[in-house]
């Protein structure tokens, strides 16, 4: 019995010592504090985060597009940040056609040679080629081209989804439409 309660107390006073000591936390939050996205390490959104974020009704100009949550894919990092996208049901809106998806990110990142800053916004795509899409970005709030990006075949086995966001790794990673897929990067 003495030996447990002194093991107990070694044990309580080890952990109390460890706590309390600063240098972990510092350090911790000093490399937080540099916005070093690769110590917040990226993974999939599960499907409990995905019904969280994911409106039922993307706020699409002055109009609120349905959504198809079975079709949501997104990242998280560990600070909460979180890039989802999500299929929007055009039939019968001002936007039939024209859009696709619903896209969010809380954070800045490069899809292709555009730089998104945070925010919503949609996208819309037309076939190039047999092998190629044009993927047009607009800002959710007034519907105002961001640009335009070239996705292409992923010669890839396995699953295909009808959107899909990889998540990244070395800053890198890849959003993917059904077959086809375009190159991502967290800004710095």
């Amino acid at each position: 019995m003495r030996g447990r309660l002194f093991s107990s107390i070694c044990l309580l006073t080890l952990c109390a010592m460890v706590g309390g000591s600063s240098s972990f936390g510092e350090d911790w939050s000093i490399e937080n504090a540099r916005g070093n996205q690769e110590i917040a390490k990226w993974r999939r959104m599960t499907e409990d985060e995905l019904r969280a974020v994911v409106p039922e009704r993307a706020p699409v100009i002055k109009e609120r597009i349905e959504t198809e949550l079975r079709t949501a894919s997104g990242i998280v990092d560990g600070s909460g940040h979180h890039i989802f996208g999500v299929v929007i049901i055009t039939a019968g809106y001002e936007a039939e056609g024209k859009y696709t998806h619903f896209f969010k990110t809380q954070v800045p990142i490069r899809v292709g040679d555009l730089d998104l800053s945070p925010g919503e916004y949609v996208f819309g795509y037309q076939r190039l080629a047999v092998d190629a899409l044009r993927v047009v970005f607009y800002r959710a709030t007034d519907g105002g081209q961001v640009g335009a990006v070239r996705a292409t075949v992923e010669n890839r086995r396995g699953a295909i989804y009808s959107f899909y966001i990889e998540p990244p790794t070395g800053g890198r990673g890849k959003i993917k439409i059904g077959r086809f897929g375009f190159d991502y990067s967290l800004a710095d």
